[in-house]
């Protein structure tokens, strides 16, 4: 059995060294069993500065660094390498003076001596028995491209603006650059780093980016989709509370970053389409005539253009490339730019009009080969107009000229105005290409997470490195929310609280505080979870019309800032004029999960004390009870009666039993009346008058996580009627309570089901009903299997064939 209490303790002391600074006294239960669920979050979040104020909003101290970048990178198709030289102007807006820089070299988590793959967990079983352990074909493509290429940054010359060099030192995915002098608050510094690397075979290594080939193409060698993103140095984000966030690169816990303009010219072969971040500066250089005209005419259209049409890609995939051409962006104001370069790439835009917002026309664009098929022509686009919509109702007005989905190896990732998603068509044997619901879900899905990133962190510049789920639960919150407005039908699955009860109940369950990298089941714990506690927040605890304010609020707070789950917390309760305190506690720093039962219903009847009327009652309830079983079988068996055959017996009682009323009740009940205050009087009379239903229900959590009751009553006429207790019922006994409802005289209650729509993750739904239902289920038949075993195997018979 758990040691439950020794979890929790556990649970809450690793929730207050992730949640940040803490008070050195808390308040602690020493005698007796109680335990506060609703004790408040002050002492485990960080203390309110000029930085942050107690509101949840950015202080007026408030400061963020700035990093401007101009790259030069040219891809080589055939060696599958990138080499770049980039300068970065870095601005330092804090109080502080800096000694030295640190820069992100993400690529060296590719590295063999990385701390990532030096310390990757095997997870197979291995044993001494004869069961083999299990090594996936997936695994060994991965060991062998690792020993096969050296991956990783070759760093070249590391120079300030005047060409001097800088010392500077690698720590593995991290590189520390020593100044000169400290930069002073207010400076600014421009230096210079010359790279280059082995692009990674992302089928085969995995990760957020790479290439995959096509061997099956015409053209000798096959070709290429290039996904390009982590690819070059980058600033380190510097901030108020952790000063730099200099954590090594693992692979789970993602970015964050400084925000900045670039000026960014790509080199690649001269038949290749680019998507990249930012806006086009030569198109009259990179794209034809007819193109250009396409391009134009999508910025009004009503539905998607197509730029590179299908067979002008297929031309381009048969004639291969004669030489280069340099494709040059511009973005402002981004945390990072990441591009995508293929000869097979088909190319649609449609614009998506936002009417007084900055950028009142986004171009929503999707790039895809041949192999993307109707899919991709369908549903690519529209689904980026479609979460631009939905999401920009919940935040803020897309920030972006640009919006992107490009179809390659990464299943799904996203960056500032672009994203790689990955499903594709089959390619039937009649040329026919077709796609399954899956794959359709996957895409529609895939493409509003994704869109949906470049709000929340690409804008909303939260610390994946630290706190997976305040990017990726909030977009998981939001995509739930855009995926139903697309289509209700369809099976979205993984956003509501049904859909993580399996999670909530395991003994693998994490709080979700966890930092990233230690996060053992990053799906459930950092997307699932908290979309769930979302949707149960908006619809259950706050109310949409509150939730929606407020969540709108923390967006606009933040949008081009960098919040903290505290920001987030307080930002909620101050918008939305509720506290939560023990809702953040229970879904954010626990492993509790809802179990809310209810044991008992009791129906009650206000005593009149009027004799006249309660005793005949009771003597009705006396004979509703079973008959004694000794009785009904003596009259079935007709066993004589002896006070019937003999008369001579009887007496008072016989004639009046123990609940006739006597004077002396009714004078003890005139009594009581006069006894009582005119005002008690009046009320006692009302109650006895309108004789109303009273019920008692009582419930227990079994799960630790306390939430509203939500219930569903249903009466003996057939009526139903919906109630919702709030959590605050359990702020004095957070393990049992009970709760007095009273109906009118008619309104006699017949059944009552806690959560009777599914919406607050009640892990045993059996326990909700009362009465208790009989359960329904499956029953399957099944043909035992043949053991495996080669002992049972007829060998002989095998070999002589």
């Amino acid at each position: 059995m758990r040691n439950e209490r020794g979890l929790k303790g556990i649970v809450f002391l690793a929730a207050l060294a992730l949640a940040g600074p803490v008070a050195a006294q808390g308040i602690e239960q020493t005698v007796g069993d109680y335990e506060d669920k609703f004790r408040q979050l002050d002492e485990v979040l960080p203390t309110a500065n000029t930085y942050r104020n107690a509101s949840g909003a950015p202080g007026h101290e408030y400061w963020q660094q700035k990093a401007d970048y101009r790259i030069e990178a040219r891809l080589d198709e055939e060696k599958r390498r990138l080499t770049g030289s980039e300068t970065i102007r870095y601005t330092n807006n804090s109080p502080d003076s800096l000694p030295w820089l640190w820069l992100q070299l993400d690529q060296n988590i590719f590295r063999r001596d990385s701390i990532a793959e030096l310390t990757d967990d095997f997870s197979g079983t291995a044993s001494s028995t004869d069961e083999p352990a299990r090594l996936s074909l997936r695994q060994l493509r991965q060991q062998q491209s690792m020993a096969d290429n050296d991956y990783g940054y070759e760093i070249g010359a590391v120079t300030l603006g005047d060409g001097r060099a800088l010392d500077h030192t690698i720590v593995g995915t991290m590189m520390r650059i020593d100044l000169p002098e400290g930069l002073a608050p207010g400076e600014s510094i421009e230096f210079s780093i010359d790279w280059a690397f082995q692009i990674t075979d992302q089928k085969a290594i995995g990760g957020r980016a790479g290439y995959e080939h096509f061997p099956e193409d015409p053209r000798s060698g096959g070709n290429d989709i290039f996904e390009i993103a982590q690819w070059f140095p980058r600033m380190v984000a510097y901030s108020d509370y952790e000063g730099w966030h200099n954590k090594e690169f693992l692979g789970s816990g993602e970015f964050t970053l400084e925000f900045g303009n670039y000026d960014v010219s790509l080199t690649v072969p001269d038949d290749h389409i680019v998507a990249s971040t930012g806006m086009l500066q030569n198109p009259e250089e990179v794209l034809t005539a007819a193109q250009r005209q396409r391009l134009e005419q999508a910025r009004t259209a009503s539905e998607p253009v197509m730029v590179v049409t299908q067979a002008e890609a297929e031309a381009n995939e048969r004639s291969g490339a004669s030489g280069t051409k340099t494709w040059r962006f511009a973005a402002q104001n981004v945390r990072d730019f990441s591009w995508a370069s293929s000869r097979k790439f088909l190319w649609d835009a449609q614009g998506h009009q936002q009417p007084g917002a900055e950028n009142e026309t986004v171009m929503a664009m999707s790039f895809w080969p041949k192999e993307g098929g109707d899919l991709w022509a369908k549903y690519s686009t529209p689904a980026v107009i479609h979460t631009l919509k939905v999401y920009s109702r919940f935040s803020f007005d897309y920030p972006y000229p640009v919006a992107q989905s490009v179809n390659g190896p990464v299943g799904g990732m996203e960056y500032p105005m672009i994203t790689f998603n990955g499903p594709r068509t089959e390619l039937q044997d009649d040329g026919r290409r077709t796609y399954s619901l899956s794959e359709k879900l996957f895409l529609v899905g895939v493409v509003i997470h994704e869109v949906g990133h470049i709000y929340f962190p690409m804008t909303v510049n939260s610390d994946e490195r630290q706190w997976t789920w305040m990017d990726e639960g909030l977009n998981s919150f939001l995509d739930s929310v855009a995926g139903y407005e697309w289509d209700p039908e369809m099976p979205w699955s993984g956003g509501i609280a049904r859909d993580v009860i399996p999670y909530m109940v395991s003994n693998q369950q994490q709080p979700i505080m966890t930092q990233s990298d230690s996060v053992v089941n990053l799906g459930p714990n950092a997307y699932s979870k908290p979309s769930a506690a979302l949707h149960i927040l908006r619809d259950t605890v706050i109310g949409r019309e509150r939730f929606d304010f407020a969540f709108r609020e923390y967006a606009r707070r933040w949008k081009f800032k960098r919040p903290t789950p505290a920001d987030f917390f307080r930002t909620m309760e101050e918008a939305s004029g509720t506290d939560l305190d023990w809702f953040w506690r229970g879904w954010f720093y626990t492993t509790d999960h809802v179990d809310i039962s209810v044991d008992s219903v009791y129906r009650l009847r206000i005593d009149t004390e009027d004799p006249d009327i309660d005793l005949p009652r009771r003597r009705q309830e006396l004979a509703d009870e079973p008959e004694r079983v000794g009785v009904r079988l003596n009259r079935e068996q007709q066993v004589p009666i002896w006070v019937l055959e003999n008369p001579g017996v009887t007496d008072f009682y016989d004639d009046n039993d123990q609940f006739t009323a006597t004077p002396k009740d009714r004078e003890d009940f005139e009594s009581f009346l006069d006894n009582l205050e005119p005002w008690e009087r009046t009320a006692f009379e009302r109650a006895v008058r309108e004789d109303a239903n009273y019920y008692v229900l009582n419930f227990t959590s079994k799960g630790g996580l306390v939430m509203p009751i939500i219930l569903g009553l249903t009466f003996e006429d057939g009526s139903i009627d919906r109630m919702v207790i709030p959590a605050e019922i359990w702020r004095r006994n957070p393990h049992e309570v009970s709760k007095l409802l009273v109906f009118p005289k008619g309104q006699i209650l017949e059944q009552v089901v806690v959560d009777p729509d599914w919406e607050t993750a009640d892990a045993d739904i059996e326990n909700n009903y009362y009465p208790r239902r009989i359960i329904p289920s499956r029953i399957e038949a099944y043909q035992a299997e043949q053991s495996g075993s080669r002992v049972s195997r007829d060998l002989m018979n095998e070999a002589a064939q």
